[in-house]
């Protein structure tokens, strides 16, 4: 299972936010390029970017921040956040970003979201957060009518790099993740599924792994020194 650190950036600061509330925000760092060299001298070959300001705004405002990053390090990088249109994907691309993650776009626009991912084959990843099962949009603001897995099945033949699946009531309250359903939606699709939330200890690590995840994402359990980044590395 690979092990993808996270880096949420708002205002070119590094920043964790509790269940996606922008009001329950809390700064770790000024400096996220320092946090990635740190997060690959720990031995990570993988990093998380998520543009918090573009997630609510609809355009990823922190471009610059996300290129000196990708320059520093020598990791994979995927980037999700506002990213609504074919531009901003070139633009992410550009940078060195090795994966772009989608959700709000996937979900309201499809039949788009289809053809980027014919024209960017094993370069885009379906973000898909839910609260309750159902798909969440816009930053975490709103919540759909889509069960998570109905948005996957309609994405099942595209060739898609990966589905990111986040459970927002786990996410950054450091309570662990929600194993059952990550599971159960990596049990639904032949991609590799990447799960995101509520990863707190070294025993959740494990807990995935054992139930088949693809990869997971860690951010609060990191910064809190609840979980050791080579660690979890490690017993993968």
């Amino acid at each position: 299972m690979q092990i993808w650190p996270a880096i949420d950036l708002r205002g070119g600061k590094c920043v964790r936010l509790q269940q996606g509330d922008y009001a329950r925000e809390t700064v770790f760092s000024d400096d996220p390029v320092a946090i990635a060299q740190q997060f690959a001298a720990d031995g990570a070959k993988h990093l998380h970017l998520v543009d918090l300001d573009g997630a609510r705004d609809g355009k990823p405002t922190n471009h610059e921040i996300v290129r000196q990053i990708v320059a520093a390090v020598d990791m994979e990088c995927e980037l999700g956040g506002g990213v609504r249109d074919e531009a901003t994907i070139e633009t992410l691309l550009d940078t060195g970003i090795g994966r772009v993650v989608l959700g709000t776009a996937a979900l309201k626009n499809a039949d788009w979201f289809r053809q980027m991912c014919l024209k960017y084959p094993q370069r885009l990843v379906l973000g898909i957060d839910a609260r309750n099962g159902m798909v969440a949009t816009d930053g975490w603001l709103e919540t759909s009518n889509t069960a998570a897995t109905e948005l996957a099945d309609q994405f099942c033949e595209v060739p898609l790099a990966a589905i990111v699946y986040t459970d927002i009531a786990t996410d950054g309250m450091l309570n662990g993740p929600n194993v059952e359903a990550m599971a159960e939606m990596q049990r639904h699709v032949d991609v590799p599924v990447v799960a995101s939330g509520g990863v707190t200890t070294i025993d959740d690590v494990r807990r995935l792994d054992e139930a088949g995840l693809a990869a997971a994402i860690i951010g609060r359990a990191i910064y809190e020194g609840t979980l050791k980044l080579a660690e979890a590395i490690e017993v993968t």
